[in-house]
């Protein structure tokens, strides 16, 4: 129980591990690169925000805030979605619901609009389009599928170094409401990556009608019994309470220590350089198959080195100490976003995976919610960076002990006892099957012999 699980697809149909499941990972890597970066991105508005709108920055914030937590609270939401009408349809409206958001709120004359546009519905659409398109990334990688989840994890930095900067760009050329006009028109590109997203097909043997799968749960709540999946989500949920906090201090932190402002900036542009690089590589590395079978320890091991990078990186003391930070959180960064969904794919296998990453999501939505107002708290009545940045490590140096500590004590199995259970399991070597049983039993028994039985996820 918990330990990972060999897919070869739904319903018995084996990962391609290549073909069109390159321009399935494209358009992963777009979706997740709008998902993570667009939060971030639509915060080189604010200025002008509050001045259109009279408000401060608190008040604009809480955009990003409201567009975070519909990304990860919906996990549920989308997880009944995609196991009742599948992933392609959930992300054609998701794509058509982001676009519609921006667009609409090019139009809204207060903030509260803008929370409900902004925030609310290209929220939604984000989400509807994030889930779905790792699952179907899923689908369609099996061996490959930890270097797949590096390339696909690396859209985030990509698209924050692109969509800062041209956000900017239109607002200065037609103002906010233009800007949000024109992103809303790109958001439809979700659409395009949905259309990539083709189920996968396998023909029925044999001309004779198969029988009819049992129904599957809309959320299958059954994965809480994986005491694999309980330790995961305990200890992703500590982790993010402090993952996110860092890349929002450490910029006031550099200013905090008479750093120009146009310096202290360069310190995230470091760190997305760096963490664009350490996907990819973090997942090729999981994928080697020495390495593969220990990726739930390389999992805690990267979120271990971004926890202990937090506590070194509260001793920096000038803009040097600050760059060698951000240099090294980019890459335990990169590391923690490259592996977090490749472990929970391998602990809960493919059937499962749809309901457990809805779960995981809503877990973390709590979190996020927690983790960065906790560290401003902190802040507020210390006015001391450095305690913030000991709080973040020391959450996420206690989630890397929770997930070690639970995967070795409560699932690793004894090599001796797999033993021993494989021997009692074996059959004896004298025993000789008889023909017509063996068909009369793949016949009774079609699903469990690799026999292909349509569900809303292969045959939409």
């Amino acid at each position: 129980m918990g330990g990972a699980v060999v897919d070869e697809g739904p319903t018995g149909i084996k990962a391609p591990d290549g073909g069109w499941g390159w321009a399935v990972l494209f358009g992963c890597f777009v979706i997740t690169g709008f998902s993570y970066a667009f939060p971030k991105a639509v915060s080189v508005f604010f200025k002008e925000l509050m001045r259109e709108f009279g408000i401060g920055y608190s008040d604009t914030a809480w955009i990003s805030s409201i567009l975070l937590a519909m990304l990860y609270g919906t996990g549920p939401l989308c997880s009944v979605c995609v196991n009742r009408f599948g992933c392609r349809p959930v992300m054609l409206a998701g794509g058509l619901l982001a676009s519609l958001g921006m667009v609409a709120a090019s139009f809204c004359g207060s903030i509260i609009q803008l929370y409900l546009t902004t925030g609310v519905i290209t929220g939604l659409g984000l989400a509807l389009n994030f889930q779905p398109s790792l699952i179907m990334l899923n689908r369609y990688f099996n061996k490959r599928r930890p270097m797949a989840n590096g390339l696909a994890a690396a859209g985030s930095p990509v698209f924050l170094c692109a969509l800062s900067p041209l956000g900017q760009l239109l607002q200065d050329h037609y103002g906010w409401r233009g800007g949000f006009l024109i992103l809303g028109g790109l958001l439809l590109n979700c659409c395009v990556c949905a259309a990539l997203m083709r189920p996968l097909e396998a023909s029925r043997p044999g001309s004779g009608p198969g029988p009819q799968r049992p129904a599957r749960r809309l959320l299958d709540l059954s994965v809480f019994r994986d005491r694999g999946f309980v330790i995961y989500a305990v200890a992703a949920s500590i982790m993010v309470l402090g993952l996110f906090v860092p890349p929002v201090f450490v910029v006031s932190y550099a200013k905090d220590l008479g750093v120009p402002d146009t310096q202290a900036a360069f310190l995230l542009t470091v760190l997305g350089f760096i963490d664009i690089f350490a996907r990819p590589a973090a997942g090729f590395i999981t994928g080697l198959k020495k390495v593969r079978p220990y990726s739930v320890y390389l999992f805690s091991f990267s979120m271990f080195f971004n926890g202990f990078t937090d506590l070194t990186g509260s001793t920096a003391s000038d803009y040097g100490g600050l760059v060698v930070f951000c240099i090294f959180f980019g890459i335990s960064y990169g590391m923690v976003g490259a592996l977090q969904f490749e472990v929970l794919m391998a602990i809960v296998g493919t059937q499962k995976f749809s309901s457990a990453i809805g779960l995981v999501l809503l877990l973390e939505a709590i979190a996020v919610l927690i983790g960065p107002p906790s560290g401003g708290k902190l802040l507020d009545a210390t006015h001391v960076y450095q305690y913030v940045f000991l709080l973040a490590g020391a959450e996420v140096l206690t989630s890397s002990l929770v997930l070690v500590l639970g995967n070795f004590f409560c699932i690793k199995k004894r090599p001796e006892v797999a033993a021993e259970e494989g021997e009692r399991h074996k059959p004896p070597a004298d025993v000789r099957v008889d023909s017509r049983e063996v068909e009369h039993f793949l016949k009774a028994e079609p699903e469990k012999n690799g026999e292909v039985v349509h569900t809303p996820e292969t045959s939409v």
